[in-house]
């Protein structure tokens, strides 16, 4: 399974303690003084050391071990608290989307910031007594909108995703006829923090986003997971199974790390 979006900061070795398996939020005045935002402590059952996560929204999160402790929870961040705020500083150097589209907007569109246009022709009607349908573009790409004065976000999104569901099934055979690995299903979802994932019985589940990246990513993110049925983890053998049959994955990760806040992902 694969997850991007998030910095990641893991401690070597877990101390052993009796295991409790609620989430713990601390207030942000009982957080460490060089640190802003939220902080929620919580606990994994598959987790073998501590680990210190920042989300997308900014909230920290320290997860502790099955063996782990809250105390020792608690002195992991405050000993990292230099890497947390340094890990903010580059989240929010991030570039995002705008929250509203109109025309004018530039949208990450097949890999480039493209700007929405309105498009040179329009439906002859939208029916009976109604005017014509207006459509705007991206690139040589044309969609049609119910306003040109409105927030376009969402009939956009949603035009992109129903491309994604044919698009990237048809990619992902494709893939994975070349690379040998049995697929039983294609699912294009609207995935909030994950690029894809896999399960054992042969599913690939992938985000509808990916059509708005260059396809060298796009084919990453499908080479990851079909190596997933391969290597259900992320060990060394299964890097080695992603390197050969997707030598550009270093560079696809660079542009995610950059770039992925463009999707909100």
């Amino acid at each position: 399974m694969f997850e991007d979006g998030r910095q990641t900061l893991l401690a070597f070795l877990a101390p052993a303690a009796a295991p409790r398996l609620q989430p713990i939020v601390i207030p942000r005045s009982a957080a460490p003084q060089a640190s802003a935002g939220a902080i929620v402590f919580e606990r994994s059952r598959r987790a073998h050391s501590y680990r210190l996560t920042l989300r997308r929204d900014g909230t920290a999160v320290a997860t502790i071990p099955v063996r782990g402790s809250e105390r020792e929870a608690r002195r992991f961040v405050e000993l990292h608290h230099e890497w947390l705020e340094r890990a903010r500083a580059r989240q929010s150097r991030r570039p995002r989307a705008a929250e509203f589209w109109t025309v004018g907007t530039h949208v990450l569109w097949r890999g480039q910031m493209t700007e929405i246009r309105v498009a040179a022709t329009m439906d002859p009607f939208g029916g009976p007594g109604l005017p014509p349908r207006p459509k705007v573009c991206l690139a040589a790409d044309v969609f049609r909108v119910p306003h040109l004065d409105s927030d376009l976000r969402p009939t956009l999104e949603a035009h992109f995703a129903r491309r994604a569901k044919i698009e990237l099934p048809a990619r992902a055979w494709e893939l994975a006829a070349v690379v040998g690995v049995e697929v039983k299903l294609v699912a294009v979802r609207n995935q909030r923090s994950r690029w894809g994932s896999c399960s054992e019985n042969g599913t690939i589940s992938l985000n509808w986003r990916l059509v708005q990246t260059p396809d060298f990513v796009r084919d990453y993110i499908i080479h990851h997971e079909l190596m997933h049925l391969r290597e259900m983890n992320h060990s060394p053998r299964f890097w080695a199974r992603v390197a050969e049959v997707c030598p550009e994955w270093r560079e696809a990760e660079r542009w995610i790390r950059r770039n992925g806040t463009l999707v909100g992902l």
